[in-house]
């Protein structure tokens, strides 16, 4: 009867021939040593009532075998699966069907019209606002009008851009 600590001496002494084993299986040492790894994982706690060391190393070769065909055969699988899926670059983009483009230039057309209907002041207030990312502070200094004001103007000319659209719905 072997105990876990002739298994481990088992796996201590031939550890360098299993990577070894491995490495020529797998083509990768870093692979391989993390095959061995697992494969002593599972050969620690099995067969505890197995015969000589030579049957125990035979077993763990055996582990170590069949942990690196499974690993070929996922990373197999796993490529395939890879080359079924088109490069992202060849997706085509989602672009807006016709009828999509119309309504939102004709929607942007008449927020133009909304614009060019308020007066100048009003109007500069809400582009410097929304388009140009001025403060009401900034806006007010520049239009030689109070903070008041400017915010009163960005309010009317959004009020009105909304009333708009809300109108079209």
């Amino acid at each position: 009867m072997i105990d876990l600590e002739t298994h481990h001496e088992v796996y201590i002494a031939n550890r360098t021939a299993l990577i070894a084993y491995a490495t020529r299986i797998l083509g990768s040492r870093e692979t391989a040593e993390d095959i061995v790894q697992d494969a002593f994982l599972r050969f620690a706690p099995a067969n505890m009532n197995a015969g000589p060391s030579a049957q125990t190393l035979a077993y763990l070769y055996k582990i170590v075998r069949n942990l690196s065909f499974d690993f070929l055969k996922r990373q197999k699988i796993e490529k395939r699966e890879q080359q079924n899926e088109p490069p992202f670059w060849s997706i085509p983009n989602e672009t807006p069907t016709p009828e999509e483009f119309v309504a939102v230039t004709d929607e942007v057309r008449r927020i133009s019209e909304v614009l060019n209907d308020l007066p100048v002041e009003i109007r500069i207030a809400l582009e410097m606002h929304r388009f140009g990312g001025y403060t009401l502070e900034e806006i007010a200094a520049h239009l030689g009008i109070s903070v008041a004001t400017a915010h009163r103007h960005v309010r009317t000319a959004m009020m009105r851009v909304a009333t708009m659209i809300a109108a079209t719905f």
